[in-house]
């Protein structure tokens, strides 16, 4: 006799296995558990640190490349159908196997398809896809069972992945050098979201990055955002960076307004390394989600662009005071500017644009904004939009960065924008 899928059976054993969990043992226990809601297999690819293929998650605590697994262990994001779900955030329904899966259209015939591809999603934070297979004919709300299972899966891996070397491994291709491991340690994670406002960040090289650095948290109605370039591209300059970071949220979370903030920073920058002898660039900027009003103090770094309506509306001026550190004296200006609901506020580091083709061309700031604005057309989420901006810096550079790049990309969605957009 057939038995019912049980969709709450899947979660809330899950759910209470998570207590006494490793990463190691998560792909196991969904397997003891997904059945019971009517799914047959389920394989857990997470993507790695750059997004540029998915790596299967075994249990196994093994490498990728050393016989870890029976199915493909990586699968490329561009040119795959489990990538597509990936970039796209959505379901995508596949027939045949391998290099033969073709999508079907994920409203009709599902019951007679046997694989699908869902995104592994924590809030807007892209980890990874699973591949769920069912028996044909398991019913209507088999889509939903998988969603359901995705979004404790992403919960469980979030959870997991702080104290897991096993994860950290998975993520990475290449070695990384102790200031990266530095750098992806101290900051937020790539994306966040909700009704009010959309962050995606990117940051290159990723296992060589040294001074760049951003960050962001939400207070209320504020948000707090922050892109920071320390001199050099070294250990040294990711501890100045690391500092800078520190230093900025034990004062913002006393209080301290963004000009106090940023003097606070700079000296305890000259109270560690001494006048002059490393410094920093900044922006600081307070973003009310209720008005859309953004305040913003520069301390020596590149103006923000403000992409309003599918075009490049404004770059946000405002009288730089000195790179923190220096402790020239010259007056912390704080600025301000209204945006309208759906405006995209763009932060860089001198990465993105000074970067040199085999001509000696910079990217250059028309460049950069052009392309996100192009791929914004183009309907792409906020996270995709900047991993092929960085792809693209990337391949006009030969594949090979000689500085740090960061993009942070903030957009106030207002009263008018209901739907989350990921």
């Amino acid at each position: 006799m057939k038995i019912s899928p049980d969709p709450e059976r899947m979660l809330v054993g899950l759910l209470r296995a998570s207590h006494l969990m490793a990463l190691e043992q998560v792909p196991g226990l969904v397997g003891e558990y997904a059945p019971s809601a009517g799914l047959t297999e389920v394989l857990i690819y997470l993507a790695d640190l750059q997004h540029n293929v998915l790596r299967l998650l075994t249990g196994k605590g093994e490498s990728v490349g050393k016989n870890a697994c029976m199915e493909p262990c990586e699968l490329r994001v561009d040119g795959t159908l489990a990538g597509r779900a990936f970039q796209e955030v959505r379901i995508l329904i596949a027939t045949g196997d391998g290099a033969a899966e073709a999508e079907t259209d994920a409203g009709e015939g599902a019951d007679g398809a046997r694989r699908w591809w869902v995104p592994l999603l924590d809030g807007t934070e892209r980890l990874g896809v699973l591949r769920v297979s069912a028996e044909a004919g398991a019913g209507e709300r088999i889509q939903d069972n998988m969603r359901d299972l995705a979004s404790l899966v992403a919960l469980l891996v979030v959870d997991k992945r702080p104290c897991s070397d096993y994860y950290a491994r998975l993520v990475r291709t290449r070695s990384m050098h102790v200031a990266a491991e530095m750098q992806w340690s101290l900051m937020p994670p790539l994306t966040f979201a909700d009704h009010r406002v959309t962050i995606a960040a990117a940051l290159e090289p990723a296992y060589q990055v040294g001074g760049d650095a951003f960050d962001y948290a939400i207070a209320g109605d504020v948000v707090h955002v922050g892109i920071f370039d320390a001199m050099g591209h070294d250990v040294s300059a990711g501890l100045s960076a690391n500092l800078a970071v520190a230093a900025c949220r034990n004062n913002r979370r006393q209080g301290a307004d963004l000009a106090a903030t940023s003097e606070a920073i700079e000296q305890i920058l000259i109270t560690e390394f001494g006048l002059a002898t490393r410094f920093v660039t900044a922006i600081l900027a307070d973003l009310n989600t209720r008005t859309g009003m953004l305040s913003w103090v520069n301390r020596g770094h590149h103006p923000p662009v403000v992409i309003r309506g599918g075009r490049w509306a404004t770059t946000l001026e405002c009288r730089p005071a000195h790179p923190m550190g220096l402790d020239l004296g010259l007056e912390i200006t704080t600025c301000r500017e209204q945006l309208e609901p759906g405006d995209r506020v763009v932060f860089y580091s001198d990465g993105i644009i000074e970067a040199r083709n085999a001509t000696d061309q910079e990217f250059g700031l028309n460049r950069f904004v052009d392309f996100i604005i192009r791929r914004t057309a183009d309907g792409l989420p906020a996270p995709e939009t900047l991993r092929r901006l960085v792809r693209g810096v990337l391949d006009y550079h030969d594949g090979q960065l000689h500085d740090d790049a960061t993009v942070l990309l903030v957009e106030w969605r207002g009263d008018s924008h209901k739907r989350l957009r990921l």
